[in-house]
């Protein structure tokens, strides 16, 4: 038995409480695991209380997170990597905090935590919040950068677990994305399947983007282009100096980028900011996609 499921067997002994995680990917014929499906809409909502300004001192050991709204495929991971090299900004691998789940098993630790006026929602934030603090500590750094695409489902629960939390939208071409889905496994993810995947993911975008008008937006190829003057247009959104190691952040090995947790391919690997593709011709853009490149000003 794993150590995990020993601690967890003993966790749920004593207290009744569990902390679950969503089951692992299945393996192939070769024993690779086969890549996770695109997030689905966020899961059926958990009854939380979202901390006043003067409960946060008690209920969050985390200030100001920021956190990339994007949907996959969209440059997060270069941003990522980008916003990493700031002497002040902790930017981890993608976390999916959100498949962590709080569960009470008993009637007694359900009772227990009703009486502190924390139903399940509560907790898995107080887990969400020591998860991302204890990284930051951890950097030494001032802000937490956290970048999961799953991050697009659940932006009012971020916003609901961080009072204070900043968002960056970041937006790239619709038919970009979805040819960069499609090309990265053509077998499996026909083009048209890739559009279809890529939408969702960019419909919740446009919805949290739509619903925060202090958030920050910035265009991938607006940072491929130029990325001094974009990032010192994100540096100055979030309080920093801008910090010129952000346009070479260093080389990386496969060992620091992990398949899975974002983009692990050669282009990141290099440590500097490789060109963006062409933008598509108007007419290589499908007609489901022409909406939401009209939201987002990618029209002639």
């Amino acid at each position: 038995m794993s150590l995990a499921r020993n601690l967890n067997r003993a966790l749920t002994v004593t207290t009744g409480l569990q902390v679950r995680r969503a089951p692992q990917a299945a393996k192939d014929a070769k024993g690779k695991r086969a890549a996770p499906p695109p997030e689905p809409a966020e899961r059926p909502a958990a009854t939380y209380r979202c901390p006043s300004a003067e409960e946060l001192a008690t209920d969050r050991l985390l200030r100001q997170p920021v956190f990339i709204i994007s949907s996959i495929r969209s440059g997060s991971t270069l941003l990522r990597m980008m916003l990493g090299a700031h002497p002040r900004l902790h930017a981890p691998h993608e976390l999916h905090i959100g498949r962590l789940e709080v569960t009470c098993t008993n009637w007694f630790s359900e009772r227990a935590m009703g009486v502190l006026g924390l139903e399940r929602g509560d907790l898995e934030h107080l887990l969400w919040d020591r998860v991302l603090h204890r990284e930051l500590v951890r950097s030494g750094k001032d802000f937490v950068v956290e970048k999961t695409p799953a991050n697009a489902y659940m932006y009012r629960r971020l916003k609901d677990c961080w009072p204070d939390a900043r968002f960056v939208f970041l937006l790239r071409h619709p038919e970009s994305i979805a040819r960069s889905w499609h090309e990265s496994d053509p077998v499996k993810r026909p083009y048209d399947k890739a559009v279809t995947d890529v939408l969702r993911y960019m419909t919740a975008v446009e919805e949290a983007r739509a619903a925060d008008a202090e958030g920050f937006t910035v265009r991938y190829e607006d940072v491929t282009a130029d990325p001094e003057r974009e990032m010192r247009r994100l540096c100055a959104f979030l309080g920093v100096d801008y910090a010129p190691a952000m346009l070479n952040y260093g080389r990386k090995s496969g060992r620091e980028l992990v398949r899975g947790l974002g983009d692990w391919r050669e282009n990141i690997r290099t440590g500097t900011v490789q060109p963006g593709r062409a933008l598509p011709k108007e007419d290589e853009v499908p007609e489901r996609l022409r909406g939401i490149c009209a939201a987002w000003g990618y029209t002639s």
